[in-house]
């Protein structure tokens, strides 16, 4: 049999009395037959007054506020009831330790007779007292506690566990949620050890999850036992905090942990300066849910946390006559706290405690007003999401600058008691949610949450490059400081400034090939390298390199072969001998009927020399010659047509037989190899090993050329007879140089691309970014 209470999360609506009515009819029978179940108890009860157990961390400020809220809900109840039975409460201190509340509930079930249980209890706690324990089986407990929403972790023997807490996956969800809204690459997590959050690995990876579908990942965790078993938790956590500044990363989840636990971390990390500016906590709902009741101090070492807390309704009549008896009670008793006002987890265990109650009697309408607006859970499964309030500490408090749910995400209102609530902006943050936060350190730029300001690292660049237009070196001959510029060094640049986070760096010339500089990378003695580095095999297995910031592939360079284009009377070639014999005889006889035509009236073309000169011209449009009769305007208007068809074929002909006959000297590599032909190739490149190992070319054939301008001069002395350049090497070098008859042949072979040596953080997208703004200047400033 199972126990079920369903609310609204306005607890106004119209099905809440029919599922109250519905939930306190089976509430009632199990407390019935659990009164039947425990009548063997060893020490059994003079009085029919019915007692209800509580287990509860009183050293905690959730655990007083929930205290006090059953105390008046009890109260209330035993005022209004006219029966001689009154309710009595038991409650049971658990000091934060699972052995405590194990203990505590099988007391209360065994020797106190109670009929129902209320309290921080989790699923596993009370699976564990139960095998000790049969009379557990047969008594509701109502878990106060987060729970993870796994049907199958529940167990079979446990049938009236119920669940009132949120599901963990939502604050999962809404903490993501924030980092995906800022978009933090990395957070660190920390998490109390003693709680439900660590007691099942999945939430964990639960986690890791949901911030991959936000774009980001987990760089480290911090884990911290129940401060309850810490003999000096000051000492530990600082210990512990300064481990995590030694760290570059600065995005701090809280993700499940006590309010004492979170104030002692903010404290500690505001003293040793993890809360200064560039850095980012967030703090949970069972941290920020009770901020309305802290101390000064806490506040003021929060400053510039964000968080999310559980929304409910504070302007009704209800909660105002529940907050003054809270009030007035929780200062008798606990006269050294500063502020009380009733937590959401107050409201909580009072309504909890108010459904027994009514269940219970049985005279009652099973009606009343709740005020925490929660929703009861039924076999560990949401019957309705919760909402969240965004805060952010600022000042003497905290601010709320906006709701989250899981079907609406990020939003300035909500809807509750049929009606629009919105969070109250001002004129500078009406435009958009998160427009302004008070992040740590007084600033109001969001943080890159990343530090590098402790350590600059080391880049290595290529200072004896063959193509300059990627990597340049240049010194000064003042300071002998190094000037770094090119290609290569732009893209790195521009992609730095679209990383999350600051990047303290210097260039390193050096010297040596480019394996070279890619084994001091491997061995540490260099941070990472950026140039023209190509990504290959056998460097990826030493390092990691970035998203290729270009294509690559490589390609054959050779001379032009000599054209029979150069030949004199190569224009000849145009038109067959038919269509220059037609075209000349057509040409003549058209000039002789005009100047038959108008030799009796145009004294401009009486003489046959004068015909002749008017055939020339008319050629190309330049005949001065007035023609005057009709007859002969006639016959020259088609035929001017006919000339221009002509010698745009002509042009057009001409041109593809002057393309065709560019043909390279060496068609590819096969021929080299027959020929035992030399071959030339940037000596520092990894062309070296590739044309020997790959392409199987004798290494005493392969000529190392260290510039680009001495690859001409080993083509004309014969020094080579083909060269082997990168692809962008290659773009760059033939256009520079194509004018002097070098000209690509042979097979492309697909390489990896460009990419930095050790900066796998850096993604394809930002590289493409940054190809749009530097990359055709490059190509297109190239001296041809």
């Amino acid at each position: 049999m199972s126990l079920s209470l369903s609310m609204d999360i306005s607890g106004m609506g119209r099905n809440s009395s029919l599922q109250l009515i519905i939930c306190f009819s089976i509430v009632s029978y199990l407390l019935a037959w659990s009164r039947v179940q425990t009548s063997h108890c060893l020490v059994p009860k003079s009085c029919t007054n019915m007692s209800i157990g509580a287990v509860l961390d009183l050293a905690s400020l959730m655990g007083k506020q929930q205290k006090i809220a059953m105390e008046i809900a009890v109260e209330e109840f035993n005022i209004n009831q006219v029966s001689s039975s009154k309710m009595d409460l038991q409650i049971k201190d658990s000091h934060g330790n699972s052995a405590q509340v194990i203990a505590s509930v099988m007391d209360l079930s065994q020797c106190n007779q109670v009929q129902a249980i209320i309290g921080t209890i989790r699923h596993n706690e009370a699976t564990l007292a139960s095998e000790f324990s049969d009379t557990i089986n047969t008594i509701p407990i109502m878990s106060l506690t987060s729970f993870s929403a796994r049907p199958e972790l529940l167990s079979p023997r446990l049938p009236h566990f119920i669940q009132l807490g949120d599901d963990i996956s939502l604050h999962i969800q809404c903490i993501s949620a924030i980092v995906g809204e800022f978009g933090w690459k990395k957070v660190t997590v920390i998490y109390e050890l003693n709680n439900d959050f660590s007691s099942d690995p999945g939430i964990l990876l639960s986690l890791s999850y949901s911030l991959k579908l936000v774009g980001s990942d987990i760089d480290n965790h911090l884990v911290f036992p129940s401060l309850s078993t810490l003999p000096d938790p000051k000492t530990t956590i600082e210990n512990e905090l300064n481990k995590l500044k030694r760290m570059s990363n600065r995005v701090y989840l809280i993700v499940h942990s006590s309010l004492e636990l979170a104030s002692m971390l903010c404290e500690k990390a505001k003293q040793i300066g993890l809360m200064e500016k560039g850095s980012v906590w967030i703090i949970p709902n069972e941290v920020a849910g009770l901020l309305d009741s802290v101390n000064s101090s806490v506040i003021f070492n929060m400053q510039g946390v964000v968080g999310f807390k559980t929304h409910f309704i504070e302007k009704s009549g209800a909660f105002r006559q529940f907050k003054f008896k809270f009030q007035r009670k929780f200062a008798l008793e606990y006269p050294e706290e500063d502020n009380i006002n009733p937590s959401i987890f107050a409201l909580q265990t009072y309504d909890a405690t108010k459904a027994i109650a009514k269940a219970a009697n049985k005279s009652s309408q099973g009606k009343f007003e709740r005020l925490s607006g929660k929703t009861f859970s039924k076999n560990g499964q949401l019957l309705q999401s919760p909402t969240f309030n965004i805060i952010n500490v600022i000042g003497k408090s905290y601010r709320e600058m906006a709701f989250w749910s899981p079907a609406l995400g990020f939003s300035k209102n909500i809807v509750s008691h049929n009606k629009v609530m919105e969070i109250s902006t001002n004129n500078d943050d009406s435009n958009g949610v998160f427009k302004t936060v008070y992040w740590p350190g007084e600033s109001q730029s969001v943080p890159k949450g990343h530090n590098n300001e402790e350590r600059t690292l080391k880049i290595a660049i290529p200072s004896n490059g063959a193509f300059t237009q990627f990597v340049n070196v240049e010194y000064d001959q003042g300071n002998n400081e190094p000037t770094v510029t090119g290609f290569s060094i732009s893209i790195f640049e521009a992609a730095v400034k679209r990383l999350p986070y600051i990047l303290n760096y210097t260039f390193f010339p050096f010297n040596g090939s480019y394996d070279e500089m890619v084994d001091h990378v491997y061995n540490k003695t260099l941070d990472a390298a950026v140039g023209d580095t190509s990504i290959v095999a056998y460097r990826y297995h030493l390092v990691e390199f970035s998203q290729p910031y270009i294509e690559s592939g490589l390609h054959m360079v050779v001379t032009e072969q000599p054209a029979k284009s150069k030949e004199t009377w190569m224009f000849l070639a145009a038109f067959t001998k038919e269509m220059w014999l037609m075209m000349t005889a057509m040409h003549v006889f058209v000039g002789f009927v005009i100047w038959l035509i108008e030799r009796e009236v145009n004294e401009d073309l009486r003489g046959f020399g004068s015909m002749l000169w008017f055939l020339v011209t008319v050629l190309f449009y330049a005949h001065r010659e007035p023609i005057r009769r009709p007859l002969a305007q006639v016959v020259l208007t088609p035929w001017l047509f006919a000339i221009f068809i002509v010698t745009n074929s002509f042009t057009a002909s001409l041109t593809s037989i002057t393309i065709s006959q560019v043909k390279p000297s060496v068609l590819d590599i096969q021929t080299l190899k027959e020929r035992n032909s030399p071959i030339g190739c940037d000596g520092n490149s990894f062309i070296v090993k590739y044309l020997t190992v790959v392409l199987k070319f004798k290494p005493e054939n392969i000529r190392k050329i260290n510039s680009m301008s001495d690859y001409p001069a080993a083509f004309d002395n014969k020094e080579i007879e083909a060269a082997f350049f990168v692809a962008p090497h290659a773009k760059v070098f033939l256009a520079k140089y194509s004018c002097k008859g070098f000209i690509k042949a042979g097979n492309t072979y697909r390489l990896g691309g460009f990419g930095f040596v050790g900066f796998s953080p850096l993604t394809v997208t930002e590289f493409l970014t940054c190809l749009v703004e530097v990359k055709l200047g490059y190509f297109q400033k190239v001296q041809v």
